[in-house]
């Protein structure tokens, strides 16, 4: 496989069990562009985690430190973040506890970007502003996807009209391309009063919040998944899917690498450690979907 698939062979790859690696590659392969489909995260999965030397913004982020938030508003924010994402990333915490917690972040988050009273009108020029970044080799990986019909489902705790906006900026928002997220809700005035639900937060990215969204049922013969993301909640995101044949699981690891590798790779069939492009995602979607 990695004659056919290069990129394989990067600095940034690391594979515990290479043989069932190839093996689930060779099997998307044969199973045809017909039963494909990709599911990845979108903040530091298709969005980058750094440039020179600096974190680049998450949906949230981009929102939490614009221009439309006012300076007590923007402290507050950031006392929820010292707050909570340590809990988020505690490696001691079980899931059990961390779920409540979550809610109880994303729900107070929200209620404050509520308070901002946001314009619906100011969302494209606040990305504009902002250093939010697509990985490298964004535009083939949206570009292939949608040439081969192949659905691109991106399941985000972020901020669904945030993330829409990124990749409508930079031109991929095709029609193959669905997002569930955290969307505002906006009076007839443009304003913002409400986030829809279903809240979804880092963990409970799963077939619980897409009960009823019809968008699964729709694709039950697409039985091979690639996966992208880049925490532990991620790897629930295909758990909705009935009757997966296959599934590929990537994850980038951004972080803490040296503290994390064991974990992600006891998680993820493939992980790339500090890489900022698409490039290992690109070369294995090219061999799958060559003629």
């Amino acid at each position: 496989i990695c004659l056919q698939v290069p990129e394989l062979e990067k600095a940034t790859v690391r594979i515990r069990q290479l043989e069932r690696v190839r093996g689930i590659i060779r099997s998307l392969r044969e199973q045809g562009v017909a039963k494909l489909q990709v599911i990845s995260d979108f903040d530091m999965t298709l969005s980058r985690f750094g440039c020179n030397g600096r974190r680049c913004p998450t949906s949230h982020n981009i929102l939490d430190t614009s221009r439309v938030i006012s300076e007590d508003g923007k402290k507050k924010l950031k006392d929820l973040l010292h707050y909570y994402y340590p809990i988020e990333i505690d490696p001691n915490r079980t899931l059990e506890e961390k779920r409540p917690l979550m809610v109880e972040w994303w729900t107070k988050a929200h209620e404050l970007l509520v308070q901002q009273k946001i314009h619906k009108s100011d969302i494209a020029q606040i990305v504009r502003e902002s250093e939010a970044m697509l990985r490298d080799g964004f535009k083939e990986f949206f570009d292939q996807l949608h040439k081969n019909n192949v659905p691109l489902f991106i399941f985000s705790a972020g901020v669904g009209d945030i993330l829409e906006e990124i990749i409508r900026q930079a031109n991929v928002f095709y029609s193959n391309v669905n997002v569930v997220s955290n969307y505002m809700g906006f009076n007839d005035d443009g304003v913002l009063t409400h986030f829809k639900g279903p809240l979804i937060h880092t963990y409970n990215k799963n077939n619980t919040v897409l009960q009823g969204t019809g968008y699964f049922q729709q694709l039950s013969t697409r039985t091979s998944i690639i996966l992208l993301g880049d925490s532990m909640g991620d790897l629930t995101m295909a758990d909705g899917v009935p009757s997966v044949e296959n599934i590929l699981k990537i994850g980038f690891l951004n972080d803490k690498v040296e503290e994390r590798r064991r974990k992600y790779l006891d998680s993820y069939d493939i992980v790339l450690e500090s890489d900022e492009t698409l490039d290992v995602v690109n070369g294995i979607l090219r061999y799958i979907l060559a003629e």
